[in-house]
């Protein structure tokens, strides 16, 4: 049974710091448009999750954690729009370093492992369940 209770914190862990990356996504997606304020500012800068893991020793387990929120440091795009207040001498804006296509693909690869691990949660509780009905 205690397998099945570390399989469980192992799925929820993998939960927890999927939604995480899925919530810093959802932002970078958010401001994907953005640009800077003034000439001289910047503009989002797109964020990044990096993972790694943590020894639970009282179950005996690697459990993933989110080790870190960075900062991607790829250059800010240009976009020539010389009547924008935050337009340069040229007439470029700085504009956030997101795309979208890239970010919908990491959603899409966060989405399922959300959803794996939320498999596997699912069949250890039922696994549980009837191994309690079975002691019954």
């Amino acid at each position: 049974m205690s397998d099945l209770l570390k399989s469980m914190d192992i799925s929820a862990s993998g939960m927890k710091s999927q939604g995480t990356r899925l919530r810093v996504i959802s932002e970078n997606v958010a401001n994907a448009g953005s640009t800077a304020l003034t000439p001289e500012g910047e503009p989002y800068r797109r964020k990044l999750v990096t993972f790694g893991s943590t020894l639970n020793r009282e179950l005996g387990v690697e459990l993933v954690d989110v080790r870190r929120i960075s900062r991607d440091a790829s250059d800010f795009g240009r976009r020539y729009e010389p009547h924008h207040p935050a337009a340069d001498a040229t007439g470029y804006v700085t504009t956030s370093n997101v795309k979208s296509v890239v970010e919908m693909a990491d959603m899409r690869e966060a989405q399922r492992s959300y959803q794996a691990n939320l498999k596997v949660l699912q069949a250890s509780r039922k696994m549980l369940q009837q191994t309690i009905e079975l002691l019954r």
